[in-house]
């Protein structure tokens, strides 16, 4: 009864209104929605390589070893070989595993664009139901709040974990692996860099939408004004 009743709250309560997107409150969340998509974008997609040389004399010649890595950035996984001027091969790994502070910030990214999506249709189709009563505005200023420490927690443990990364993919550290070994190519970790800035943007909207949603509620509503949401009615002048 309780399913049925909500189906036809839902099917009666059904009104797309684009009015919410020229206000605070949904023109937030759809940035929310943005730059959520850009911080796992940057991060789950991610690849890159860093490469070393093996310069030998006599006579003069030199060969390039190439590591090649990528998220979840468990670098223990990807082994490359070196040819070594015996015209041996030795096969090496790079060192670290920095995957949890990585696919946390993901998971974050992603439950944080599918709870925008979810809101956004709540604010633009459903406009009257998230208002009929006081819990709808409630919960979104719950889950939000969550969202943001969720995003401070996430985007800092990602910040230390990119520079551990830099550091175990800098070719001045892996060249000390053999005596002929110097730097090659470093990695690009532009995208990356960026997926950390993203991350921090997101802690500011989250954050600062908090206000706009508790504006919403009945804590910040007048007494006369909340009952009259809470019965249904339009507020009164």
């Amino acid at each position: 009864m309780d399913f049925l009743r909500l189906e036809g709250t839902l099917a009666s309560g059904f009104s797309l209104d684009l009015g919410p997107l020229k206000e605070p409150l949904g023109f937030i969340r759809v940035l929310e929605w943005v730059f959520a998509i850009f911080a796992f974008a940057t991060t789950g997609g991610y690849s890159g390589k860093t490469t070393i040389k093996v310069t030998c004399q006599p006579p003069l010649s030199s060969s390039d070893a190439t590591a090649v890595f990528g998220y979840p950035f468990r670098l223990g996984a990807h082994p490359f070989e070196i040819t070594i001027c015996n015209s041996s091969h030795i096969t090496s790994h790079l060192q670290g595993d920095f995957s949890s502070s990585a696919e946390f910030y993901v998971c974050v990214g992603v439950f944080g664009f599918l709870y925008c999506t979810a809101t956004l249709i709540l604010y633009l189709c459903y406009q009257s139901v998230y208002r009929q009563t006081s819990r709808g505005p409630i919960i979104d200023l719950v889950v939000t709040v969550l969202f943001a420490f969720l995003w401070l927690l996430s985007s800092s443990a990602w910040g230390k974990g990119l520079t551990d990364v830099k550091w175990a993919t800098n070719p001045d550290n892996i060249a000390s692996i053999c005596d002929d070994c110097k730097a090659g190519e470093f990695p690009s970790m532009g995208r990356l860099n960026a997926s950390v800035i993203f991350g921090f943007l997101n802690l500011i909207l989250w954050a600062g939408n908090c206000w706009f949603i508790y504006k919403e509620t009945r804590f910040h509503k007048d007494p006369s004004q909340a009952a009259t949401v809470e019965e249904g009615g339009a507020p009164g002048p």
